[in-house]
């Protein structure tokens, strides 16, 4: 599975896995109302789904320009770490304001679920490849003639 119907696949997973895991925990560790987690965690889904899209087209495209093919560990984790820090800015005013807490509150909450889905991200990446395979950005390209799939290969005389 390639393209947009990927993307789509991928962000629905996530997200709905996501929205159940954060608003169990936002209750928890805020000590608010489920209901008020479960605002904050919709809010955020939405958010963490529409910069999904966009951080992952952007990485793909960077990605599909690289010499070296493949999702090495490196890769893997500077993915997860960019896509983090870019929704811990849009993320620690929002829970500010949906949970009453100060924004100092917010990050030291935001923190730990930005550790937490540091995690899932890096796990959830891993088995969406292995269930669905990589994506185009990340295979090699295909040989163009049989000598060139094989360097070791002997040559034909002409």
């Amino acid at each position: 599975m390639q393209g947009l119907k990927r993307k789509l696949v991928y962000v629905t997973l996530f997200e709905l896995i996501a929205v159940c895991m954060s608003s169990f925990l936002l209750s928890l560790i805020s000590e608010r109302p489920f209901v008020y987690a479960g605002v904050a965690a919709v809010t955020s889904s939405i958010i963490a789904l529409l910069w999904n899209l966009a951080y992952n087209t952007g990485f793909e495209y960077w990605e599909a320009r690289q010499i070296k093919k493949g999702r090495s560990l490196l890769r893997r984790v500077v993915h997860a770490l960019g896509f983090e820090f870019g929704l811990v800015l849009m993320l620690v005013p929002l829970f500010a304001y949906l949970l009453g807490l100060s924004l100092w509150e917010a990050f030291v909450y935001d923190l730990g679920l930005m550790l937490f889905f540091m995690v899932y991200t890096f796990l959830f990446n891993l088995a969406f490849d292995h269930v669905f395979g990589l994506p185009a950005s990340a295979l090699p390209k295909p040989a163009e003639s049989a000598d060139a799939a094989d360097p070791q290969a002997p040559v034909a005389c002409r």
